[in-house]
Parts: C-alpha cells; structure tokens; sequence
C-alpha cells in the first residue's frame, strides 16, 4: 500500500507542479458558459446576425400598387420571397393591379401558382396609387403592413430594418431616398413638396412620398387614402397621434418601362396638402380658420377706411374717388364673408357630428 501511495506520487512530481484550485474552477466556468451560450442560441439570434426576431404570432403583409410593370414582376417576386422567408414568420404580398394594360396580371397568377402567399387584387380601371393603396390595406391581414413600388427601384432588403423600427416603437416608418435615381424635375420638385409640407403639418420628414413605408396595422387600417392623398400619408398618421420617423433607404434606376410622374402633380400636389392640414386641423373647428382670416382681413380694411376718414375731417380731402377707400371696403366685405362662411360650416359640423371622431391607443 505504502508503494502504490509513493508510486502516485511520484506520478505527479514528473507531471510538473500541479495546477491551482482557483485555474480548475475557472476552466469549469468557462465550459458552463460555453455550454449555455450554445444552448442559449439555440433560439435566440445572434446579436451580429441581420434578422429580425419577430413574435410568433406576428405576421407581414406587402401592398405593392401596380401600373404596367410585366418586366419587373418576376424578379421583385423572387427578392421579396428570400427576404420574408428570412424573417420566419407568416407573410402575404398582395399585388394591387390598377388597371394595367400590359400583361401584369398573367405574370402575377404565374407567381401565385408557385407560391400561394403572392395574391393579386385586380382593379377594373385605372383609379390611381391612392385607391389602389386603400384596396390594398383593406385586404392585408399582417400585423405589420409594408408598401413598396413594382418597379424595382425600391429594395426588398429594407423590410427587416423596417420592421426592426417598428418593432422599438414606432408606429409609421418612413422611407428617405437620400442618394435617388429620379429625373431632374421629379427631384426638385419632391424637395419643393417635402419642405412645404414638413412646415404645415409640423412633422420634419425628407421623403413624404417615398414608396417604401412600414405600417403598424392599426395605423394603415385607420388612414383614409382617397384622392392623391398617399403621398402625405406620414403627416395624416402624424396628425393622428401616432409616432412617426423616417430611415435612410436604398433606391435603385428604373430598369424597364418609364415614370408615371406628371406636370399635373406639381399643382395638383400643393392642392393636396392644403386639403391634408385643413380636413385634420380644421374639420371639426371650421370658424377657428374662417374666422381668423375674417377677422385679419376685416381689421385691414377698418385701418384703411379710419385712416382715410380721418384725412377727411382733418385735412377735407375728398376720400371717395380714391382707390384706396374701395380696397378699404373690399377688405371689410370679405372679412364679413369670411367670418359669416366660419359660422355656417360650424353649423353644418355640429349637424353631421353624430360621434366624436378619434382613436384610442391604450385602455385599463
């Protein structure tokens, strides 16, 4: 016995000195973190890894209004699929055909007979982005509603980053096209329409218009597009209440067909967002508006007139063949108008405001 004893020691003489307690116990630690790491990652994602962790009982939908786009449908389908894919949880994308004349529908029914999640909805003419728009969020049945163009210039890669907003809070994300292949007009005219539009509404965006957008489904289902109202659909969400910012995405040229954009969309665009400050600010307080310019207007021409009267009785000059003295009178004619328009339209909304009209974030 005593032999076998000097023997194992002996052993550990020629191993070198034995190692301390405390380097064991770290070496133990460190394999039970490895373990747990590995076993921890089993369902979680890797913080370095560019997916997006969505709930499981979440899903996506992808309104894409259409006009005339056969060349890029196949291939918008084939990006769109590896990026949802990725996300690993429930998607649709619902093409919303306005009205095209071209062979866009037949190459939508060919994406749907390989992948049922692509649907279509088909208009019978050409009602225009916002309509087609509207039909679209009607149908969606995502918990997060995503809109792009067909026309491959926007990219299907911007979605998870998107969501990835969304998901932290955010209620609408806006698109930015910092770096954009447009025409010359298109660009300085969207500048002109963005900084008008920032300045009335009270929201500071770069992009109203950009096509690429990520909606909360309670946001998308509560905004009425109608008109050409789908390029100020930030600042209806925004007068709304719900939380709104923007991120910086990527836009590619046009690689078939040609833009839809007008001269007619320069006028028709500042009607526009006139129609978005006054239908959200003033719709249900019609006098606070009317009334105001009434009432400026009104009180410059009581100026003039005041002026001209006292120049009268002090200085006798005649006042009458002046055509100051008729502005004067103008400007208290319209005020009156004004002012009288402001109490009408507040009569005709008390009468058709059977229920107040708002949105209820949260109860307890």
């Amino acid at each position: 016995m005593a032999d076998s004893d000097n023997n194992r020691e002996n052993s550990r003489d020629n191993q070198g000195p034995r190692r301390p307690n405390n380097y064991r116990r770290r070496r133990f630690n460190k394999f039970k973190s490895k373990k747990f790491n590995a076993e921890r990652n089993k369902n979680d994602i890797n913080p370095n890894d560019n997916r997006v962790l969505v709930p499981s009982n979440k899903s996506v939908s992808v309104v894409i209004p259409l006009l005339n786009e056969e060349e890029s449908l196949k291939e918008l389908s084939v990006k769109l699929e590896d990026v949802l894919t990725k996300l690993n949880c429930g998607y649709e994308v619902i093409f919303v055909d306005d009205g095209s004349t071209d062979r866009s529908f037949d190459r939508i029914s060919e994406i749907h007979g390989k992948n049922n999640k692509f649907k279509c909805i088909k208009l019978r003419r050409n009602y225009g982005k916002s309509a087609a728009l509207a039909a679209g969020f009607k149908a969606a049945k995502g918990d997060f509603i995503f809109t792009m163009d067909a026309d491959l210039q926007d990219d299907p890669d911007e979605i998870p980053e998107l969501l990835k907003m969304l998901l932290s809070g955010y209620d609408l994300v806006s698109g930015w096209k910092k770096i954009r292949y447009d025409p010359f007009i298109k660009r300085n005219t969207s500048k002109i329409f963005n900084y008008v539009t920032s300045k009335l509404s009270g929201i500071r965006l770069h992009d109203f218009n950009c096509g690429i957008k990520g909606y909360k489904k309670d946001v998308a289902k509560s905004l009425k597009v109608y008109g050409e109202m789908h390029r100020y659909l930030p600042a209806l969400a925004h007068l709304q209440g719900f939380k709104v910012t923007e991120k910086i995405v990527k836009h590619h040229p046009r690689k078939f067909g040609k833009t839809k954009f007008g001269a007619s969309r320069f006028i028709n665009g500042f009607l526009d967002v006139l129609t978005v400050v006054f239908t959200n600010k003033y719709i249900k307080k019609p006098l606070h508006l009317f009334g105001v310019l009434g009432m400026l207007s009104f009180f410059g021409g009581f100026i003039i007139t005041l002026y001209l009267t006292l120049l009268k009785f002090v200085e006798g000059e005649s006042i009458s063949n002046r055509p100051l003295f008729l502005v004067g009178v103008g400007f208290i004619i319209v005020g009156v108008q004004f002012f009288s328009l402001g109490l009408i339209a507040e009569i005709i909304t008390k009468q058709g405001a059977h229920e107040e009209d708002f949105l209820i974030e949260k109860t307890l």
